[in-house]
């Protein structure tokens, strides 16, 4: 991409390796040496049961050897490229380690594989997508990023430079402006969307998240007031990332002092996590009428979803305003409640192949594309 800056290449006349496996013990273990000298540094320690020199090897073909002295490490050997060559190794850590140190001291530098990725020929963006891929949380949003591993985005960056270049400045606007209403989604293409429950103590509040999750994540319990802390659990609605927050609940005049210094901070607690939420669900106890806080917080969080919870109970008498109908205890409500929250987080979802910006680099870009586009 033309405009994320330029590509990072290898050092002239040096080669580096990369560890292309998680930490920790594996089944096998793969080690990358790339760059000038990287396949005779390799050569060198290796010994191909093919009796063959590794620089004679074909391509792309795994080759069983050994690594070392005698009698060697077991190893498969693969070369990829003229100075591109990868060892596969037993799983656990000893084996890769020895193998980095050995190439290291024939002048090899290590790197980490986000410094691999980065490395190589590709434009920035598929080197983001790639980067971001290992820390998709779904199958959704690794569809996603794999669109823009594949392209997608890259093109319609093109598509809009181009228009500009052409003096289409309007057009240019507004496929800038659609590509920036899906930043949002790019942004928790790795990262949660965060959602909070609020409300009075004793709503219900940790049973509807137990409800929510599938198994009891929370401590519920009827005396008012169990939950004291901020409590956090991750799940996938559909599709998306979220971590759901079950808070303490918000007792009348919280913030004004109370006897209870421990209920006091719960609340405080819970204040914070409101204001860095993505979406607010406010949970009332619809066998209860609506205290005059609870109307003052309705009137507070005007977009926060509403639930009523305890449906399953006959519904305290007075007006109360549209809310979803929930049965923590017995389940009901709960599907239709998980699909309200995804269409407030996700209400336009991008199709497939869709270009979505994912960095904040990517998002300035297009902004910069916008500027352009306005008359001097």
């Amino acid at each position: 991409m033309r405009c994320q800056g330029a590509e990072v290449m290898p050092e002239p006349n040096s080669f580096y390796t990369a560890r292309l496996t998680p930490p920790g013990s594996g089944a096998i273990a793969t080690v990358r040496a790339e760059g000038p000298g990287a396949v005779e540094a390799v050569a060198t320690h290796v010994r191909v049961r093919a009796g063959r020199p590794l620089r004679q090897c074909p391509l792309h073909r795994p080759l069983l050897g050994l690594f070392g002295d005698e009698p060697g490490e077991p190893i498969v050997v693969c070369r990829h490229g003229r100075d591109a060559v990868e060892i596969h190794c037993h799983g656990g850590p000893a084996a890769a380690e020895r193998i980095e140190a050995v190439l290291a001291q024939a002048g090899g530098h290590r790197c980490d594989w986000p410094e691999w990725v980065r490395r190589q020929p590709a434009d920035s963006i598929t080197a983001d997508a790639h980067l971001a891929l290992a820390h998709a949380r779904t199958e959704r949003t690794a569809a996603i990023l794999l669109d823009q591993f594949g392209g997608a985005l890259r093109r319609a960056l093109v598509e809009v430079e181009n228009l500009i270049v052409a003096g289409k400045y309007r057009a240019a606007r507004e496929k800038a402006a659609d590509l920036l209403a899906r930043a949002e989604v790019g942004r928790h293409l790795t990262r949660p969307w965060r959602v909070v429950l609020t409300g009075r103590p004793n709503v219900g509040k940790s049973c509807l998240m137990n409800a929510m999750l599938g198994y009891e994540r929370v401590i519920v319990d009827p005396t008012a007031g169990t939950t004291r802390d901020v409590l956090t659990a991750t799940t996938a609605i559909d599709g998306w990332p979220v971590e759901l927050t079950d808070t303490a609940g918000l007792a009348p005049n919280a913030a004004a002092g109370t006897d209870e210094p421990v209920l006091l901070r719960g609340a405080l607690l819970a204040r914070e996590q409101i204001a860095a939420a993505d979406l607010i669900v406010l949970v009332f106890d619809r066998t209860r009428p609506l205290s005059a806080e609870e109307r003052q917080w309705l009137r507070d969080v005007p977009q926060a979803l509403h639930v009523d919870n305890k449906s399953d109970l006959a519904v305290a008498p007075g007006a109360r305003p549209p809310a979803m109908a929930t049965s923590a205890l017995r389940g009901e409500g709960i599907a239709n409640l998980l699909r309200g929250i995804a269409e407030r987080l996700v209400p336009d979802p991008p199709p497939p192949g869709a270009a979505v910006p994912f960095t904040e680099a990517q998002c300035l870009y297009l902004r910069e594309l916008s500027a352009r586009c306005l008359p001097a």
